[in-house]
């Protein structure tokens, strides 16, 4: 572990904040003329409560290092969801660290290992959902969005031409519409 100014940091990296490990979600830099202030974001990956930070440039911040692995999902076993890497090697996760990533259903997912201890888990930058419930395609429309429901229950706004039953892709992190799949 290392610490690095708080004017060092950048989104995505690891820091430890009130104890708890926290990635950084957004990461901004405020100049006045008197001095500059860092204003960030961060997310605790034990309860995913997302904290808001005011720091000085100098201000240090205690780093961790990590490794990023594969893994696809296996089974949830009490407050632990158990994943699997490619050659069997199995790596248990708090339910809550990983409950936003397993909405997607994906068939591998990115786990985040400190120390050789799986933190969290992110889905994909696409996934593919199916569309369960969406108002019918109006003939003659081929532009504009119209609210759907996926097959894990999330809504989000697609195509016109999308209908019950079709495949489309989706960004996990924007939660926006892609393309139809076929």
């Amino acid at each position: 572990m290392g610490q690095l100014h708080a004017n060092e940091l950048r989104k995505g990296m690891l820091v430890l904040h009130q104890g708890n490990p926290c990635t950084v979600i957004d990461w901004n830099i405020w100049k006045s003329d008197r001095r500059s202030r860092i204003q960030m974001r961060v997310k605790d990956l034990l309860t995913g409560r997302i904290s808001e930070i005011t720091a000085q440039p100098d201000d240090r911040y205690e780093t961790q290092e990590t490794e990023r692995i594969t893994l696809s999902h296996s089974y949830r076993e009490g407050n632990d969801e158990v994943f699997y890497t490619a050659e069997g090697e199995e790596h248990r996760c708090s339910a809550a660290a990983c409950e936003d990533a397993l909405r997607w259903k994906a068939d591998t997912y990115e786990g985040l290992l400190v120390d050789g201890k799986l933190l969290t888990v992110a889905a994909p930058q696409s996934v593919v959902a199916t569309v369960v419930e969406t108002s019918p395609s109006i003939r003659g429309v081929q532009s504009g969005l119209k609210d759907a429901v996926l097959d894990n229950g999330l809504t989000v706004k697609v195509g016109m031409v999308i209908n019950i039953g079709d495949k489309v892709r989706v960004d996990t992190a924007s939660m926006e519409y892609k393309e139809r799949v076929s």
